[in-house]
């Protein structure tokens, strides 16, 4: 029998799952106390559920009761080191906080598995659900990948999606864009190395620390004059360390850089730029500079065709006036990015927060004072569930491909 979605009660479990989940918030890619909570969640779906060797995960395979191909629903899991300031009778008890909703993914996530399975008979193929630590900075989703997370139910999923809520848009409301959604994020590590020696002798030292100085400011200048302002560059220079006293020069300093970018080939490219761009500043120098350029996540690329069907479908739920088509990209990264370099697929954003008001806004994700309005649960569910269920129906030639 079909579930209400409408129904108090479904709201109502949504609620006490994500506030249960927001009290024991855990870091990183070893979520023990949030696994057993998931599992408990979805305890009596008959699903096939696994869990992960190298991480917390949970993997979920639905099979809908006639044939069909796979699709992928994901939700990340995992908090943020943050001590949570909100007052909240449900606040975190473990020093960490559930600051960029990853509790609300979780529930909509089950939300989602509690409607299909309730339609499971009718369902023409199976949905993989993808329950996933460590999207903090881990790379949960790769883990997962290396762990087969996409031949789960079998054979490899034709489409995959997934949602994030803001809190910079009014509750409910669904966004998302073709193309590159977010961008793709490197670290660019500089080690500036000189003769230290004594602060009133410097002609007798090699000092690194205004060349450390030149290349930051350089930098700065260096993306926004290589780099086209249609296709920005975002850096960072977010970590530096220089000496131990005042009247000491150091024989070395140490940067990092943050730099995020939006098209694949703009990624290549500075990473061999800027090593060779700091490199050249330290020897004019007479310094050694060693320099590497890590690429940390790709850009989140949502497939052309699996974004306009993401946003039929929210259209189609929820009206029009609920949908907004995004013109740019967001700057940051998410690595749900892996996922949709494999799977086609479209990745997008539900607005999470309580009275929005443009003109005076609210704390944001990854703040210790963000709330979220746990309403939106029900839309997140609905929203993946749907996305699920019609992508599976398109794939066997049933209903409207135009929805």
């Amino acid at each position: 029998m079909p579930l209400d979605p409408a129904s108090p009660q479904f709201l109502d479990e949504l609620v006490d799952l994500r506030r249960r989940l927001h009290a024991i918030p855990e870091v990183g890619l070893h979520l023990p106390a949030t696994q057993r909570i998931v599992i408990d969640a979805l305890a009596g779906l008959d699903l096939e559920v696994t869990v992960g060797t190298a991480t917390s995960s949970v993997v979920a395979v639905l099979r809908g009761g006639r044939p069909g191909p796979v699709v992928l629903l994901r939700g990340d899991m995992d908090g943020l080191p943050l001590v949570e300031d909100t007052n909240l009778p449900f606040a975190s008890t473990t020093g960490a906080m559930h600051a960029c909703g990853h509790d609300l993914h979780v529930a909509g996530l089950v939300g989602a598995a509690r409607l299909l399975a309730a339609e499971r008979e009718s369902l023409p193929g199976s949905v993989v659900l993808m329950f996933q630590p460590g999207e903090e900075g881990y790379d949960g989703a790769g883990v997962m990948l290396r762990e087969g997370v996409l031949e789960a139910a079998g054979e490899r999923p034709i489409a995959a999606y997934g949602v994030h809520v803001g809190a910079d848009a009014r509750s409910g409301l669904v966004s998302t864009r073709p193309g590159t959604l977010m961008a793709a994020y490197s670290v660019l590590d500089v080690r500036v190395i000189g003769r230290g020696g004594h602060g009133s002798r410097p002609h007798q030292a090699l000092d690194p620390v205004p060349a450390t100085a030149e290349m930051v400011s350089a930098l700065y200048a260096h993306v926004t004059r290589r780099y086209s302002p249609f296709d920005p560059v975002v850096l960072t220079v977010g970590e530096l360390h220089a000496g131990s006293a005042p009247n000491i020069i150091p024989g070395q300093t140490h940067f990092r850089a943050g730099v995020r970018s939006f098209l694949p080939a703009t990624a290549e490219a500075l990473a061999e730029d800027l090593p060779a761009f700091v490199t050249a500043i330290g020897r004019a120098h007479g310094l050694t500079v060693e320099a590497t350029m890590r690429t940390v996540l790709p850009a989140t690329v949502n497939d052309e065709a699996e974004a306009a069907f993401f946003a039929r479908t929210a259209r189609a739920l929820f009206g029009e006036e609920e949908y907004l088509e995004l013109d740019d990209p967001r700057t940051g990264s998410e690595d749900f990015s892996r996922v949709l370099a494999e799977v086609p697929g479209a990745y997008g954003f539900v607005g999470a927060t309580p009275g929005f008001d443009p003109e005076h806004p609210p704390p944001s994700n990854h703040s210790a004072q963000v709330v979220f309005d746990d309403s939106v649960l029900v839309r997140q569910a609905q929203l993946l569930a749907v996305l699920a269920r019609r992508r599976l129906e398109q794939a066997v030639g049933e209903g409207d491909p135009g929805i």
